[in-house]
């Protein structure tokens, strides 16, 4: 079977190229990367990610929703709590509205949204995750295998203060 080496790059709709820039540069940190008139492509540097934002002359408009089929949210990387934290303080700076960090099975949360309403979260994984989905990469397991130390993942979980 063919395979992908990754995710190359998102691309939202929006209603406004510039406001959406100023947001993905000013509050995200990403950097231009460019601009066609019509779309604008940002790259985040340290990972070679790039988001494109688009505004469609035949666009409808209207606020994003989670609700209807297609993209929930896109979430990003982060290494701990003390990361979310400080993305919270940023938010708090620029105005930016966000749900609490929150402590899901896998992973802290913080959900935000961009001018569009753009569903966007920042998680951090809990340790036995990231040590548990490094074991997956490294080694060839049957689907059977998978599915066992999933539930046995799964089985594990405890609450996290």
């Amino acid at each position: 079977m063919p395979a992908f080496k990754g995710v190359d790059h998102v691309s939202f709709s929006v209603t406004d190229l510039d406001r959406s820039e100023r947001f993905y540069v000013d509050v995200l940190g990403l950097m231009p990367l460019m601009d066609f008139g019509y779309a604008r492509l940002f790259l985040d540097r340290p990972s070679g990610f790039m988001l494109s934002v688009v505004q469609h002359e035949a666009g409808v408009g209207g606020q994003f929703t989670e609700l209807t089929t297609g993209l929930d949210h896109l979430g990003f990387a982060a290494d701990t709590r003390e990361e979310l934290e400080d993305w919270e303080r940023r938010f708090d700076e620029y105005g930016v509205v966000y749900t609490p960090i929150r402590d899901m099975e896998f992973a802290y949360h913080l959900n935000f949204r961009d001018p569009d309403g753009i569903a966007l979260e920042f998680s951090a994984p809990y340790a036995i995750l990231t040590s548990w989905l490094e074991e997956l990469r490294e080694n060839e397991l049957s689907q059977e295998e998978i599915q066992a130390r999933v539930m046995a993942y799964l089985g594990s979980l405890q609450p996290h203060p």
